[in-house]
């Protein structure tokens, strides 16, 4: 077995909102943000990265515009400050994928999960494995008066397509949340799979409406944090 190496993530630092940004920083500084290939080779493919064009707009962090495949059980996850994992049905992590996503965790890395498509069984397995990885942790609601939904969006609910609104769910370690966890989905359907040739739908999943402004403050807030 190959022993896993401990890497050290990148950080940086952003300043809300965008006064006196420099936009002549190039391709190779801006952010990048890891789209999480699991399980094997489980990953998003109706996850839409257009809540990062909005990010370079309102904000001066200035990431990458889309989304980077990056292997959880490969060394290269440290690289990236900022990672999504999403998917449909269900699923069992490795147990190399396991150590990197709880190393990446506690040393600086943030994870957005979210169940595509409001899927019962990928929720099912997400929560299994947290409970696996961080026995001693659990997922916990994080309350509309929290900053991250105040960071560019002052965002007041979290509304669900079939109606009715909903809460987002927090793993916190030393004070810190470290990853935000959607079972509805915060996938923003309605925008992703617009370059592509596959258009995506929620196919009757009760999706998050504001899942857009949603990310935006999320992505900002755990870089600034």
């Amino acid at each position: 077995m190959r022993k896993i190496v401990v890497g050290t993530i990148i950080t940086a630092v952003c300043v809300v909102p965008s006064l006196g940004r420099d936009d002549s920083q190039n391709a190779e500084e801006r952010l990048k943000c890891a789209n999480l290939i699991y399980a094997v080779s489980k990953s998003s493919v109706c996850f839409s990265d257009h809540f990062l064009a909005t990010v370079s707009r309102e904000t001066n962090c200035q990431p990458e515009r889309k989304f980077t495949a990056v292997k959880l059980a490969e060394d290269d996850a440290f690289r990236f400050p900022f990672a999504i994992m999403t998917g449909e049905g269900g699923f069992s992590l490795t147990g190399r994928e396991r150590r990197v996503l709880k190393s990446y965790l506690t040393r600086g890395g943030f994870l957005l999960a979210s169940a595509g498509c409001s899927s019962t069984q990928w929720d099912r397995s997400f929560r299994q494995e947290i409970r696996r990885i961080f026995p001693e942790q659990k997922l916990v609601k994080i309350s509309m008066d929290h900053p991250l939904f105040h960071t560019v969006f002052d965002i007041r609910s979290i509304r669900l397509k079939k109606g009715g609104t909903t809460q987002l769910e927090g793993l916190v370690i030393e004070d810190k949340i470290v990853l935000i966890y959607s079972p509805e989905g915060l996938n923003d359907t309605a925008n992703a799979g617009r370059n592509g040739k596959r258009r995506c739908c929620c196919c009757g999943g009760n999706e998050i409406k504001n899942s857009h402004e949603i990310n935006v403050n999320i992505f900002t807030y755990a870089l600034t944090h």
